[in-house]
């Protein structure tokens, strides 16, 4: 026997007499499974706030005031200067912006040379990696000690190496290979900028193998068998297979690089110390001379703050012209 009287009860009558059914009720479990996964980001993006964006907030504050060493122990009382830090960043004509536009452009052909000579090595030791040999564990460890080790007691090393008198390239390329006339200075004058661009290079092209590698597991081998049949040799598989399917890893792995070099702080810093040659003078440490050195915090903040906008831009052409072409998948 059957009964109707559930069915009857759910049902609930409006003023008018018409039937109303009511609406699924939300269960407080499935409330709970939405809001999980904002409550686990939360210290996450508590700590981003505090790390990040409130320094940078601070920043741009600072750009705009006349800040400088004596308001040190005040800063907050310092006279607002408006456009004014800006103005002199920009002034190209003026010794502050001329030195800010070669620092700049020093900077631009440095992070160039060296994002596509990390990519370039490692690249190419990627795929000569591929296919398993003895040995070939071995080789993938050492290629990937310059990027675990630390990078102070790195480029230490290669202060040490580049000496004049006793160093281990002068002595390598003078005494063993005769390649110069005489010893070289690598850490003064025009030199200065090829010993940055090899310890930069040195120590980030691992960083492109390591993602090349992981990025060529994802290919199947079955293409390159078919490439093979059909007489296509090494260069065009390169060219028709690992490179097209290699795009979005490079991508990602060409901005990366790009933004970790422009910013690149450490390297020259424990390289040259605190006033880095003019030929190796990037523009993050230019900015810290700015700052801490003069002592003049609004124009150091400005310089940061133009910067800061300047990889904005980059960074959004780059990904607009790196995303052209790419059609959505079919649904």
């Amino acid at each position: 026997m059957t009964t109707t009287a559930p069915a009857e009860a759910a049902v609930h009558k409006n003023p008018s007499g018409a039937a109303q059914h009511p609406g699924p009720r939300r269960r407080p479990g499935r409330i709970r499974r939405i809001a999980l996964p904002y409550l686990l980001l939360l210290p996450a993006l508590l700590l981003e706030l505090l790390v990040h964006l409130v320094p940078m907030v601070i920043g741009i504050m600072m750009s705009f005031k006349e800040l400088t060493q004596f308001y040190i122990r005040d800063w907050g009382a310092a006279p607002w200067s408006g456009i004014a830090n800006y103005k002199v960043s920009v002034d190209f004509d003026a010794p502050v912006g001329e030195a800010l536009l070669h620092s700049f452009l020093v900077t631009v052909a440095f992070t160039l040379l060296s994002v596509g000579l990390c990519w370039l090595i490692g690249t190419a030791a990627a795929i000569y990696l591929q296919d398993a040999f003895r040995g070939r564990g071995l080789l993938r460890t050492l290629f990937l000690i310059p990027y675990a080790l630390p990078v102070y007691a790195a480029v230490i090393t290669w202060v040490f190496m580049f000496q004049h008198d006793n160093g281990l390239v002068n002595h390598v390329l003078h005494d063993q290979l005769a390649l110069t006339d005489k010893p070289s200075f690598w850490l003064i004058g025009d030199n200065s900028f090829y010993a940055l661009l090899t310890v930069s290079v040195w120590k980030g092209w691992p960083f492109a193998f390591l993602v090349i590698m992981a990025g060529l597991q994802n290919i199947p081998g079955e293409l390159y068998e078919a490439a093979a049949l059909d007489g296509a040799g090494m260069w065009q598989q390169i060219r028709r297979i690992t490179v097209p399917s290699l795009r979005p890893v490079n991508q990602v792995l060409v901005l990366v690089l790009f933004l970790w070099t422009f910013n690149d702080f450490n390297t020259p810093y424990v390289l040259f110390g605190r006033s880095a040659p003019e030929a190796a003078d990037l523009i993050s440490v230019h900015v810290y001379q700015a700052s801490f050195v003069t002592w003049n915090f609004g124009t150091g903040s400005a310089m940061s703050v133009l910067l800061l906008l300047f990889l904005l831009v980059v960074t959004g052409v780059y990904l607009l012209l790196t995303s052209r072409g790419r059609k959505p998948a079919d649904v």
